[in-house]
């Protein structure tokens, strides 16, 4: 589910970028980065949350809390490069990751 779940991440935020080069390149870069942005949160997330195997209740819960937390350090990092380092547009920089984020609730609702 969750290797599906990045394909639908990356094809959506690939073609937001594709609709967003006709406004140019910086553009584009900037509202796919909002979709990496929320695309690696996920990779680092399931990571930290499903990698140690079976385990008891408590250390369940302490990695999903880092887990959760370590996605939105990633995905703030990458969006603060972006707007700060890089100087990209914001508006579709926040539309890929509003986007990134639809898509990844839609795709863990479907089966």
């Amino acid at each position: 589910m969750a290797r599906r779940t990045l394909a639908w991440q990356a094809g959506a935020a690939a073609i937001l970028a594709l609709l967003f080069l006709l406004q140019g390149v910086a553009h584009a870069t900037s509202a796919l980065l909002g979709g990496v942005a929320v695309l690696l949160g996920g990779i680092v997330s399931a990571r930290l949350m499903v990698g140690g195997g079976v385990q008891p209740a408590a250390s369940v819960l302490v990695r999903w809390f880092i887990g959760a937390l370590a996605k939105w350090v990633v995905v703030g990092a990458v969006l603060l490069s972006g707007l700060v380092v890089w100087r990209l547009p914001p508006l579709p920089l926040l539309l890929g990751l509003v986007l990134g984020l639809g898509v990844q609730m839609y795709a863990m609702t479907r089966r």
